[in-house]
């Protein structure tokens, strides 16, 4: 893992926003594979937050007194600080570069890790959570943006073995996460799963300080032109709008409908400030026309409500409802990880994105139908069916969504249209968490689980239904043909 980090962070910072450089020994003509091991380890810090989670959070409630309606904030608030910070950073990756963002971002996790450690109470812990979802925020969008950077310097396509390893490397963390955390909790209790961040952090900041070359500070003129370029009202109005839905979801009712009406104002003001500035946070004049784009970022929104409704509310029923420990509900969920893993692989190189998407919802739509058979008693094999079920639209849908953000997306803001797409699969899950708190109540029974299930069914079933009917997914796997022909 430290190897990892260091070529993470050594390679990243080489990246230059205005102008590619090669460097001494990069391929003239070829991706610099060097940049690998660095992209993978900078987009992982986040999944591996976000999968963690799901196994501590019963053992969190049981040492704060907080049923599950509480502790669903603790993956909320997380995911509504990454999907605020993910197209900031983005942003200000492709106007300056990765390294000092990945520096202080590295610098905030370590410090979330010490905060969440000695959380006194669950709102200090949720405060850590928000911390480190801001912390993990640049690794992503600076992969992405570095497959495009390279792409531009050799003047060839990134091979899809790239972006195939970048996929599978998040979904290995992501995947493996519940059995990780449930070793963890095992070995220190819960509070161990915060402070994991801690040596990862530090491993980070000195490979970085040591291997990562400084950037040049800008002219003031040349500072001056890319802070304009930064739309802070923007970028406000944008917090506003999330912040606001997102308490409105998580804890719906008629006393908390004036938080539409914030939702409302703000996301008015931000289309009419996105529509006006020369240098928007997010150019909607480009993203409305850009209409397989807006409909990927739809899928994405879609597909992780599921996916993370899965991996917490199954979670949860597997230790509340089944009655399985910590440790043996990571262990259950192993063999998730091993089906998305061989089927990413098997599948990576594959051009064709339509195909992998219609067999990831058509995917979704059995998992949850199989969850509905599920009982108190169930046996071990039938949660290792269900575990093995769930790992095929796991291993096609975020890769195929990750590829299809790649060509879809304006060359020029690809780090920010990378961080949008994370946005929106955390806005999935901010929808999930919401359904977890509303549907399990007080404690997570198979009967709300069953109802969790026809809710993600439904939802599986329209990612089905709009990836059915959009034929432009069926181009990128064509023109990849055409130009290898």
């Amino acid at each position: 893992m430290t190897s990892v980090f260091a070529h993470v962070t050594g390679s990243l910072f080489r990246h230059r926003p205005e102008s590619d450089t090669t460097g001494k020994g990069r391929p003239p003509d070829g991706f610099d594979r060097r940049l690998l091991a660095p992209m993978m380890l900078g987009s992982v810090l986040n999944p591996v937050n976000s999968s963690i989670i799901s196994v501590a959070l019963v053992p969190i409630g049981a040492a704060f007194g907080a049923p599950p309606s509480r502790t669903a904030w603790l993956i909320s608030a997380l995911y509504l600080a990454t999907a605020i910070g993910q197209p900031v950073v983005g942003r200000l990756i492709d106007l300056f570069g990765p390294r000092r963002l990945f520096l202080a971002g590295t610098a905030m996790t370590g410090l979330a890790g010490v905060v969440g450690m000695l959380a006194p109470n669950l709102w200090v812990l949720i405060g850590a959570r928000v911390l480190l979802g801001f912390g993990t925020c640049a690794g992503y969008p600076a992969a992405m943006s570095l497959i495009r950077s390279e792409a531009r310097r050799t003047g060839h396509d990134s091979p899809a073995g790239v972006l195939t390893a970048l996929a599978v490397t998040t979904q290995t963390i992501a995947v493996v996460g519940p059995s990780l955390g449930g070793l963890l909790i095992g070995l220190g209790g819960w509070r161990t799963t915060l402070a994991l961040n801690i040596p990862l952090a530090l491993a980070g900041i000195a490979l970085g300080l040591l291997r990562l070359p400084r950037t040049p500070p800008p002219d003031r003129a040349d500072g001056e032109r890319r802070l304009a370029g930064l739309d802070l009202p923007g970028m406000g109005f944008f917090a506003v709008m999330l912040v606001s839905l997102l308490v409105f979801l998580m804890e719906p009712g008629i006393g908390h409908l004036h938080l539409l009406a914030v939702v409302a104002v703000a996301a008015g003001a931000f289309t009419v400030r996105e529509l006006r500035v020369d240098a928007p946070f997010i150019d909607l004049r480009v993203l409305g026309g850009n209409r397989p784009l807006l409909l990927t970022f739809g899928r994405a929104l879609l597909a992780y409500v599921v996916t993370y409704a899965f991996l917490y509310g199954y979670t949860q029923w597997l230790e509340e409802g089944r009655g399985l420990s910590a440790s043996q509900t990571g262990l259950a969920q192993l063999p998730l990880f091993g089906t998305a893993i061989i089927v990413s692989t098997l599948t990576g190189r594959r051009p064709e994105i339509r195909g992998k998407l219609l067999a990831g919802a058509a995917g979704q739509v059995a998992a949850c139908a199989l969850l509905l058979v599920l009982h108190s008693a169930s046996p071990i094999w039938l949660i290792v069916a269900v575990a093995l079920v769930v790992g095929v639209p796991q291993g096609l849908n975020s890769l195929a969504l990750q590829n299809a953000v790649y060509h879809q997306a304006d060359p020029a803001r690809l780090a920010s249209s990378a961080g949008l797409l994370r946005t929106f699969g955390y806005l999935g899950a901010i929808v999930a968490s919401a359904a977890n708190g509303a549907f399990f109540g007080q404690r997570a029974g198979t009967g709300g689980m069953h109802h969790l299930a026809l809710f993600m069914l439904a939802v599986s079933t329209v990612f089905l239904l709009v990836t059915v009917a959009d034929r432009t997914l069926g181009n990128i796997g064509s023109k990849r043909k055409a130009e290898r022909r």
